[in-house]
């Protein structure tokens, strides 16, 4: 198939619309040009900010996440992630022993959980600390090690290991973003480094993450998408992320 630059650059944007990235090696085959070509085709249309090229592919947006301070993040998409919260907080059941990690969407399930019976809860946030040593049938596990200050969270060996000891029956995450072919990822390397931790302690991990982290990229890579078993989102997910959550067999709820 023979095209013009015009007719490629539409080509390019239509799939980007259709499936929220585009990768190199399929445009050229797809339109029968090298990758060379594709590249160029990609850097001219990142020029006119219409898409963000990453490795090998582009997306629409840019995937690149910049950290900042809990309390800002605390302030943004706060319906959502109370729709988010007040699900997963169903997810906990009496006797439960869980992980809660850190992030705000955590935080705000730590103000859902409303218990009957004892609870004991593993966590690396100091903030969901707090708010959980409010009720007295919840058994808190505090994480210790460096205090990362921008999550209110401890991160380090020393939390790695107290982990070890432990065999929990769910982890919740909250992650900065999701991205179907890279994985799960966080702003900041030793965070994702107990992350994994925690996941290795869990029999189920289920993560919470409203719409706008599909699609975005964290320094750190925490794991791969198919090793979770549960992803708990906001009803403004866009289809191409359906498709592929579902493709990748996990159960995916949208609030």
């Amino acid at each position: 198939m023979s095209t013009s630059i015009a007719q490629r650059h539409q080509h390019i944007l239509s799939k980007l619309r259709e499936k929220g990235h585009v990768n190199v090696l399929d445009l050229s085959q797809e339109l029968n040009v090298s990758t060379v070509t594709i590249r160029k085709d990609l850097k001219h249309l990142e020029h006119r900010k219409l898409l963000f090229r990453t490795h090998g592919s582009a997306t629409p947006n840019n995937p690149y996440i910049n950290d900042r301070p809990v309390n800002e993040k605390e302030l943004l998409r706060v319906d959502q992630k109370q729709r988010i919260a007040r699900y997963a907080s169903g997810l906990v059941e009496s006797r439960d022993s869980i992980i809660m990690a850190s992030g705000t969407t955590i935080i705000e399930l730590a103000r859902h959980i409303k218990t009957v019976e004892q609870l004991t809860v593993v966590t690396a946030s100091l903030n969901v600390a707090l708010i959980l040593s409010r009720d007295p049938i919840i058994e808190i596990i505090q994480l210790g090690g460096m205090v990362r200050k921008s999550s209110s969270s401890t991160i380090g060996p020393y939390a790695e290991n107290l982990l070890s000891n432990f065999s929990c029956s769910k982890l919740f995450l909250g992650v900065d973003g999701i991205d179907p072919d890279y994985g799960l990822t966080t702003t900041n390397a030793m965070e994702a480094s107990l992350n994994q931790q925690m996941i290795g302690a869990a029999q189920k991990v289920i993560v919470l993450a409203d719409s706008t982290k599909f699609g975005r990229r964290g320094f750190s890579r925490i794991c791969n998408i198919t090793d979770i078993d549960i992803i708990i989102t906001d009803n403004e997910i866009s289809l191409p992320f359906i498709r592929s959550i579902e493709e990748a067999g996990i159960e995916l709820v949208r609030k």
